[in-house]
């Protein structure tokens, strides 16, 4: 088994793969599991033992480095396997068109490769994380930039931690358009505003460079602005992992390189 590792700012994936069989069949986990990234050592170690057992080779991909080193001895401690990490030991296959190729996350690139194979282009992904982040994929299936936001979470904790007396809100749908009370309304600002937000820039984005762009939701909070953002296409909450497990399938040869969709050797 392959198990892939998406290490995010709120918390940490777990994608398990089966290496064996059809190459068309593999690509999808068989298991999904998650913790928080502050989780202490042991309660990550204890998660980690009980949910994958027979794994032979691990991928990461971090925006947390920290997190990344502690990661790495627990499974070396776990399975004696030195993990692969994107962008120490393989490079995302796809062309960065950063001024500074170095500053894009991860995940990010991670996430335009597995659009590209499996979406196809132009594309625009959306990850609903700490950050939302806006990432396109042009006709040539480019990285060819992106825009970052605040978050749900972010906004709710700048909402609490910088006014006077503004309460901590959780995320919940809100009830109605026009909240009642303090709490309700927190909801329905964060909620129906990141809505809004989305649905404008990606009509920006279709004014700007093609009409013809594919929208692909994902991250832990995507499946929450399903049907509140009209311009999203389709959901894929596992993107990043799949996006892990395609390339570790071509680091070992079972993709052919250069296609603009997914082609298996």
């Amino acid at each position: 088994m392959l198990l892939a590792i998406d290490i995010g700012n709120t918390s940490i994936s777990f994608g398990l793969f089966r290496r064996s069989g059809l190459p068309a069949a593999n690509i999808s986990p068989v298991k999904v599991f998650r913790i928080a990234t502050d989780a202490k050592v042991g309660s990550l170690k204890k998660t980690v033992a009980k949910n994958a057992k027979k794994v032979d080779s691990i991928i990461i991909c971090s925006v947390v480095p920290k997190k990344t080193k502690v990661l790495q001895e627990l499974l070396g401690q776990l399975f004696k396997i030195k993990p692969k990490i994107i962008g120490k030991d393989i490079k995302v296959p796809i062309k960065n068109l950063y001024k500074n190729p170095y500053q894009v996350g991860a995940d990010r690139l991670v996430n335009a490769y597995a659009c590209k194979l499996l979406y196809g282009a132009p594309a625009i992904i959306i990850d609903f994380g700490t950050a939302t982040t806006f990432d396109y994929l042009n006709k040539k299936c480019e990285y060819a930039g992106g825009i970052i936001t605040p978050g749900i979470e972010i906004s709710l904790d700048a909402l609490y931690k910088k006014t006077a007396l503004l309460p901590k809100a959780k995320m919940k749908s809100p009830q109605a358009f026009l909240g009642k009370n303090t709490t309700e309304s927190i909801r329905s600002g964060v909620s129906f505003g990141l809505s809004c937000m989305c649905d404008g820039l990606i009509t920006t984005f279709k004014k700007r460079y093609s009409g013809n762009i594919k929208v692909i939701a994902t991250g832990g909070l995507a499946m929450f602005f399903k049907n509140r953002c009209k311009s999203i296409n389709c959901v894929d909450k596992d993107l990043t992992l799949k996006g892990l497990n395609l390339i570790h399938k071509r680091s070992f040869g079972l993709l052919a390189s250069g296609s603009s969709k997914i082609s298996f050797r």
